[in-house]
């Protein structure tokens, strides 16, 4: 197959994009690790500062402990954002290699089971066993998977139903995540994948963002489907690779 000049210019162009990437990726990174370090300095002092408080007489010392837990109250919110920060700016390239994805979805809902119990919250899995393999990095896939059972669980505070489901698609497989939880509005669905973008007051808004970087990384797309009241729907879809295909 000849190669035209209209590849080489796309090719071109993806590896342009893909170098400002990493460049924006690394300064992001080297920023990141700049604030964290006087941060964790604020941090170390802060906790210093409030062992010396408890231990004197001043009147007006309690007043000053609760002023300095608030500030480290904001250090350990802030070092928890970079840590977020710096997971989703280096979520790009990542080594892969084939694995299953019911395997990956066991293992996940086995950590949440406990809680799940806890909750009365029912984790159906309905895995297709002849769903073929993928190519998947173990650890980085867990990550995201957590992430979307951690949120179901907690949009079900009173107990409920998460549904996993697993089948075979034309050009690969797929996993549905059905939640029966408080559901979200549209305007939420349509921005939950937005960086920063959080309903929670304590949340980095990154989250999803990364488990969406995640699932692209491994070739695959997210979608949402939500309604307020009623629950909420993920579907990750996954390319199966060529000579395993059928």
């Amino acid at each position: 197959m000849n190669t035209t000049s209209d590849d080489l210019k796309e090719q071109q162009t993806i590896d342009e994009v893909r170098r400002q990437y990493h460049e924006l990726a690394e300064l992001a990174g080297s920023l990141a690790h700049e604030i964290k370090n006087p941060l964790s300095v604020i941090h170390m002092n802060t906790d210093l500062l409030c062992e010396e408080l408890e231990e004197s007489q001043w009147p007006g010392k309690r007043r000053a402990i609760s002023k300095v837990d608030m500030i480290r109250q904001q250090c350990h919110r802030m070092e928890n954002l970079l840590r977020d920060f710096l997971r989703f700016a280096r979520m790009q390239d990542m080594e892969l290699s084939v694995g299953s994805l019911n395997d990956q979805i066991i293992v996940v809902l086995n950590l949440f089971q406990p809680q799940a119990d806890k909750q009365n919250i029912h984790l159906d899995k309905l895995l297709d066993p002849n769903l073929p393999n993928i190519r998947l990095n173990s650890s980085a896939l867990q990550a995201a998977l957590i992430n979307l059972v951690k949120n179901a669980i907690e949009a079900m505070p009173d107990g409920g139903e998460l549904y996993v489901q697993t089948y075979i698609t034309p050009k690969g497989v797929a996993m549905d995540m059905i939640d029966t939880g408080c559901g979200m509005d549209e305007t939420t669905a349509m921005r939950m994948f937005e960086p920063f973008y959080s309903t929670k007051p304590e949340g980095s808004g990154l989250g999803l963002p990364t488990t969406r970087k995640i699932i692209e990384a491994h070739g695959g797309r997210i979608s949402v489907q939500s309604e307020v009241g009623r629950g909420t729907k993920f579907v990750i879809e996954f390319p199966t690779p060529i000579r395993l295909a059928p």
